[in-house]
């Protein structure tokens, strides 16, 4: 184990009794964990969800649905802190509700993160029955009692609702928290778009894959580009609260084309005319060195011959070099001084 908020919940998640609720994130992607009886995981990862049933984990993929679970059903729940406050607040929140009399929510997380004020906040909600330790100078380690009177609860921003977040010239986009940059037009999509003649050189694709779609953002502006219904695009995604956003989308716009909840398109059959996506290198956000790597494998498998598979990416990502064991022809079409377009064509099958 690499992560060491993790580690201080380590011991409480091997040896939990009773019914017990494991809320698992992107630290423990690399992470072999056995199963524990009486505990069932809860992510909004379909990867990790994947590898957590492979280890033969009882486990749920969901945008955190708690709807399921009764109200003051389980004695345990564990929970690393996510990278976003909204999630954070619901998942407290959630865990206080489903948690008996007595039973104890397991927090930690890291400095930089704010656990220290998710840990004053829950203690406010928990009813003052917290005993937080500080494991070292930048980790913290609580465990919560829930009383028989919770406090009020935290601002979770409307966690569970999608609504109409963010809007441009010509859509206003449905979204919600739980999505890196839910509420804002990401500046390399725009570019992308922006630039759709250039990367398109004429081209009339039919059949389009928008690899990690987002709210759908490149998914719609691109079938309005194309003519709504003369093109079919697939959007897929690994985070569910984006499944959720997009299929919203889709509907709302009328796009010709279906969504698919699917770990680097796994799953989804080319071959297809256009490529389209914009990797998830987010600063602050953990991302495996091979995640490159696996977007253009992706890409590179499911494109046609004559097809194109266009890429926004920061100026400093060597994307160019690593295609290179993808796709034989390679072209940096455009450079804005923060964002490059490169469009990669001519599959090389392994």
């Amino acid at each position: 184990m690499t992560d060491t908020a993790f580690n201080l919940l380590l011991p409480a998640l091997k040896q939990a009794k009773g019914d017990s609720l494991w809320i698992a994130d992107e630290n423990l992607l690399q992470a072999q964990l056995s199963s524990t009886t009486g505990v069932q995981a809860m992510t909004n990862r379909l990867d990790l969800y994947q590898a957590l049933n492979q280890q033969g984990w009882q486990s749920q993929f969901s945008d955190f649905d708690f709807s399921t679970l009764a109200d003051q059903s389980l004695d345990r729940v564990i929970y690393r802190v996510s990278k976003e406050k909204p999630v954070v607040h619901h998942i407290i929140n959630q865990a206080c509700r489903i948690l008996k009399t007595g039973g104890v929510l397991e927090l930690a997380g890291e400095k930089g993160e704010g656990i220290k004020s998710y840990i004053d906040k829950a203690k406010t909600l928990f009813g003052g029955q917290c005993n937080a330790d500080k494991a070292d100078r930048n980790y913290w380690h609580a465990r919560l009692t829930r009383p028989t009177t919770p406090g009020p609860a935290l601002d979770d921003s409307d966690y569970t609702n999608v609504r109409d977040a963010v809007s441009d010239e010509q859509f206003s986009f449905r979204s919600k928290p739980g999505l890196f940059g839910w509420n804002k037009v990401d500046k390399g999509s725009q570019f992308l778009i922006e630039q759709l003649d250039v990367l398109l050189n004429g081209q009339q694709p039919q059949r389009c894959l928008d690899l990690g779609c987002g709210y759908g953002y490149l998914s719609l502006h691109l079938a309005h580009y194309l003519g709504i219904q003369q093109c079919d695009i697939t959007a897929t995604d690994n985070n569910a609260a984006a499944i959720r956003c997009c299929q919203q989308n889709f509907e709302q716009q009328h796009i010709n084309g279906q969504v698919v909840a699917a770990n680097c398109a796994e799953g989804i059959s080319g071959p297809f005319d256009l490529i389209i996506c914009n990797p998830p290198f987010h600063t602050g956000f953990n991302v495996e060195n091979s995640l490159t790597d696996r977007f253009l494998a992706a890409a590179a498998a499911r494109l046609s011959t004559q097809g194109s598979a266009c890429f926004v990416v920061n100026k400093h990502i060597a994307l160019e070099k690593k295609a290179r064991h993808w796709f034989k022809t390679i072209d940096t079409c455009a450079d804005n001084g923060h964002f490059k377009l490169v469009r990669l064509r001519q599959p090389l099958r392994s």
